[in-house]
This record gives structure tokens, C-alpha cells and sequence, in this order.
């Protein structure tokens, strides 16, 4: 799929993670682990930010400056009307340059729907958009080998993909940075995810 056609699927399921019966507290202790790693203040950004804005409440509450990023015009049009005061980005971060560096990234289970072909592509856009000992957190498929699928969610098609471990350590230490935490944090669900820090030269 392309990145077109999964922020179209997001666009018809957009309202189930602005529900009250959606899990708010979905990953927000992994990024307070983040957090403990990072500046203690600063621009953020949430890559994927979605409808439910709660990773953009938790930076907010930090101290940080947050902004959103999302490629479905639902999740965005959801995530304004809860945060007006919010500045959110409508873009594909395939091909969305970063405006600034940022001591403080999310991609909570977001990046995983690039295409597997632009996905070292996407985490060496993220590294580089860190300021120095800036940290980023982020979801992959716990798997050793690059793989890709497409599964039914609500109804709608949406397609994940993964490098693989190996070659996503490889690639963090290419791109500058050190890799803090990695863990599978729904075993035996192979739902990893995965904090670096920039490195401070």
C-alpha cells in the first residue's frame, strides 16, 4: 500500500482513537521512560500524532513545545478540534521536511506504515531532525528480517512493515545516535519499541 492509501484507511476509522473507550494510558508510560532520557525542555514533535492527542497532552504537561504531524485529514481535523492552541503539520513524512531540530520525537505506531522500501530513509530523517542530545522513541515490528504485511483494522486495510532488529541498530548507529531502551513491551506480540538519543559531539 501506499502511503496515500493507509492515511485514506486512517480517514474512515479516524473517530476510534478519539473514543473515551479507547485506552488513553496506550504508551504513555513507555514515553515517560523516554522522557527521563531527554532534555528537560524543549520543541517536540508526536510523528502520527493521530486523533487522541494524549502524546502531545504528555509533552505539553513536560514542559515542551508540541507539535503533530499526520497524513489523514480526519485524524488531524479531530486532533484541532480538541487542541486548537496546537500547531499540526498536514503532511507525509516520506516526503515532509522538518522545519527545525527537536529535543524530543515521537513516533508512537506510526512509521511503521511507510513503505518498507523508504523505511531507512524515514529513520534517518528522524535521527538527523534531532538536536544534539535530543531522544526519540519510536514502534517497529519486534522481528529479526525485514518484513512487511497488510491486515483488516476496523474494517479498513492497513498495511505495516519492519526492518527488522539488526538492521534497525545498525542503522541508529549510522545515523548518529545510541540506542537507550529496546523492548517488547506487549509480549508475545512482536510490538517493539525503541528509544535513541542523539549523540552530543
Amino acid at each position: 500500500m501506499t502511503t496515500a492509501q493507509t492515511a485514506a484507511s486512517y480517514d474512515q476509522i479516524a473517530p476510534h482513537w478519539a473514543e473515551e473507550s479507547f485506552n488513553h494510558e496506550n504508551g504513555i508510560a513507555q514515553h515517560e521512560r523516554a522522557l527521563r532520557f531527554a532534555p528537560p525542555t524543549g520543541r517536540a514533535i508526536d510523528v502520527g500524532c493521530g486523533s487522541s492527542g494524549r502524546i502531545l497532552m504528555l509533552l505539553q504537561k513536560h514542559g515542551y513545545d508540541a507539535e503533530g504531524l499526520d497524513f489523514s485529514t480526519e485524524m488531524l481535523a479531530l486532533a484541532r478540534r480538541k487542541h486548537p492552541e496546537t500547531v499540526f503539520h498536514h503532511a507525509d513524512i516520506c516526503t515532509w521536511e522538518f522545519p527545525r531540530a527537536y529535543e524530543f520525537i515521537s513516533a508512537w505506531d506510526s512509521i511503521w506504515h511507510v513503505p518498507l522500501e523508504h523505511h531507512a530513509a524515514v529513520l534517518e530523517k528522524l535521527c538527523a531532525a534531532l538536536a544534539p542530545g535530543g531522544v526519540l522513541i519510536f514502534t517497529s515490528g519486534g522481528v529479526d528480517a525485514p518484513d512487511e504485511v497488510t491486515n483488516p483494522c476496523h474494517g479498513q486495510p492497513l498495511y505495516h512493515a519492519a526492518l527488522g532488529i539488526p538492521e534497525l541498530l545498525r542503522l541508529i548507529d549510522r545515523f548518529g545516535c545510541i540506542c537507550r531502551h529496546l523492548e517488547y513491551d506487549q509480549h508475545p506480540e512482536l510490538h517493539l519499541y525503541v528509544i535513541v538519543q542523539k549523540e552530543v559531539l
